[in-house]
């Protein structure tokens, strides 16, 4: 009697095994960048992001995720955005469009079965949308760059607007508190978990070996450099993006709080126990942090995953662009692309080179060697030892 119950279960794992789709734990979040902290390999993510960026998707395939539950849009139509394409391509199945219930019918780590466009948990259908393909993402991405003279003509109106209130970032750039790491006459590396961050961190390694940079991590730029080896000295940001990890690895923290003084992220820096200083003025965080490096005297900003494009700041939710063309503006003659950085530092003498003078010292050792009475002896003795060596092989054969 009590072996029939075993049995039972084993065939429901052998069925759910046989069912059609992907199964694997559901992790939720309506941050993206929030749930890619808590994401595991083979983990289906459930998000809430409207025109997924490109970031965003990349994140997403860093974390091998199994599949992809948007409740929302991934492209709406306002601007062609590249992050569903970016997922399709390699090779991850996306659904959108599900609607914002399935957070409410669905808990962290529960394990729930994607087939086509249809979500389970068991053999309850909590969800169901719209399948991505190659074909519907194209004809979306056409439709999208048809809306894209009205955003770019927003988008131009809202950065004059704001520039008639922001101006005095340029003349009189901003106020900053005092900080215990010296910027003053060295190199600051300023990192954003952006686009392609992670290959232009691996390009400057010559340069970081040789400079020894100051590190700066933009939130999640800190969580970057973590996970590249290297441990970030200053952390500037809202805190809406690192991990407790980076928060806690001993880098100074600088919060970015609102014109009006209100720094959200600073209530989850104190509950760690940590010590931090606000930074109040108008912007993004990455343009606070450049202007801090330009502030505190840094004789070089080599920035890493910046955002300069219009998708790029479509795809981050701005209306405008103001505090970062003034920002630009202001550190232009002291800023340079990780890229660029990088063809200056490559090593200077090839691997070409490099063989040819290895072996000519090896040659010139054994000659010496060879002439010194010492030498001989160890050359007769090595001989020995391997004419003993080969008698013992042949024997065996």
């Amino acid at each position: 009697m009590k072996a029939r119950p075993r049995q039972t279960r084993r065939n429901r794992r052998k069925a759910s095994d046989d069912l059609p789709g992907v199964t694997a734990p559901a992790r939720l979040d309506r941050k993206t960048k929030s749930l890619v902290n808590r994401l595991c390999p083979g983990d289906i993510a459930i998000i809430d992001h409207a025109d997924l960026d490109l970031t965003g998707a990349d994140a997403l395939i860093g974390c091998q995720v199994a599949a992809v539950v948007n409740t929302a849009q991934s492209i709406t139509g306002r601007y062609p955005n590249r992050g569903p394409q970016h997922l399709l391509e390699a090779g991850i199945p996306l659904v959108d469009d599900c609607g914002p219930e399935v957070f409410d019918r669905v808990k962290e780590g529960q394990c729930v079965r994607l087939d086509g466009d249809t979500l389970y948990l068991g053999d309850q259908v909590v969800a169901k949308g719209r399948q991505q393909d190659a074909g519907s993402v194209a004809a979306s991405m056409a439709e999208a760059k048809a809306h894209l003279a009205a955003e770019i003509e927003a988008f131009a109106a809202n950065t004059l607007e704001y520039m008639k209130h922001e101006y005095p970032l340029l003349i009189e750039g901003i106020d900053i508190p005092e900080l215990r790491t010296k910027l003053d006459g060295r190199d600051v590396l300023v990192v954003v978990r952006g686009y392609h961050h992670r290959e232009d961190i691996a390009t400057l390694r010559s340069f970081i070996r040789e400079r020894k940079p100051v590190m700066l991590g933009v939130d999640g730029g800190a969580d970057a450099l973590l996970e590249a080896g290297y441990r970030p000295d200053l952390i500037v940001g809202d805190m809406d993006s690192i991990s407790d990890r980076a928060l806690t690895c001993g880098a100074e923290i600088v919060v970015h709080a609102y014109p009006d003084g209100r720094a959200p992220g600073l209530a989850r820096v104190q509950a760690l126990g940590l010590d931090a200083v606000l930074c109040a003025v108008p912007g993004t965080s990455e343009d606070i942090a450049l202007l801090i490096a330009d502030e505190k005297g840094a004789s070089l900003i080599v920035a890493v995953g910046r955002h300069d494009t219009l998708v790029e700041f479509l795809d981050k939710g701005r209306s405008g662009m103001a505090s970062t063309f003034l920002t630009r503006l202001r550190v232009d003659d002291k800023m340079v692309d990780a890229k660029g950085v990088s063809r200056l530092y490559q090593s200077r003498i090839s691997t070409m080179a490099v063989v040819p003078l290895v072996l000519a010292a090896a040659v010139t050792i054994l000659v010496a060697a060879a002439a010194l009475t010492a030498g001989q002896i160890f050359f007769r003795f090595l001989g020995t030892e391997l004419e003993t060596f080969w008698y013992w092989l042949t024997g065996l054969l």
